[in-house]
């Protein structure tokens, strides 16, 4: 089969395009108003840029009514935002965050989260999360869509600071990422888990090549 979005049917009870680039990995951020009050939710369209320095983006389609999501703004209008490793351990908390909710409503409170302080930043961290990205925003890029939900906002930052808990690295020195086990987002409602890790090395490749791999500058 083949179609084209927007123009042609595709025949099937759920719409394929989201379940087709998976796993994404998710992008929970946590911001702060220019009021003060904290924001964190998850997004899908979530992705580090490159390393050297290290960079990062995330989507955020509006709302249907047209509005601006608040990670997007708080990042605007107070220059930052921190990311968080959403974890299967804190799956519920992550699917909590996703509610659509007023910008008065701290998320962190809402779902039973404690607060962790950022070093350079005045938006807070998830605690019980064992990774975290302090970001300097940078620019947004702003797309219009068919319909109010279809426009999205593109928001580029650098990271400044990462936090890692120490009892996630393994004794090889690299982050045990199937004991950290982070989820990932499918199409449809689905989720995954990383809980398998497997090694493969481009053959014949070269010092340089290698490190550019493991983001060595």
């Amino acid at each position: 089969m083949h179609y084209r979005p927007g123009l042609d049917g595709h025949g099937l009870p759920f719409d394929p395009f989201k379940s087709c680039t998976v796993p994404r990995p998710i992008g929970w951020l946590s911001s702060i108003s220019k009021a003060g009050i904290c924001n964190l939710a998850p997004y899908s369209q979530w992705q580090n840029l490159t390393f050297d320095p290290p960079m990062v983006m995330f989507a955020a389609n509006q709302t249907f009514d047209g509005r601006r999501k608040d990670s997007v703004v708080n990042a605007e209008e107070t220059g930052g935002f921190v990311w968080n490793m959403a974890t299967y351990d804190l799956r519920e908390a992550v699917n909590a965050s996703a509610m659509a909710l007023p910008p008065e409503v701290d998320e962190f409170e809402m779902a039973g989260l404690e607060k962790a302080s950022a070093v350079g930043l005045a938006a807070p961290m998830v605690a019980a999360s064992p990774v975290h990205f302090e970001c300097c925003y940078l620019s947004t890029q702003r797309f219009a869509g068919n319909s109010p939900v279809g426009t999205v906002d593109v928001v580029f930052a650098r990271v400044e600071r990462i936090h890692i808990d120490e009892t996630m690295v393994g004794s090889d020195g690299k982050l045990d990422v199937a004991r950290i086990r982070p989820i990932a987002r499918l199409g449809y409602y689905d989720y995954t888990v990383v809980e398998t890790v497997f090694e493969m090395k481009i053959p014949s490749a070269s010092d340089a090549e290698l490190a550019g791999l493991e983001g060595k500058a």
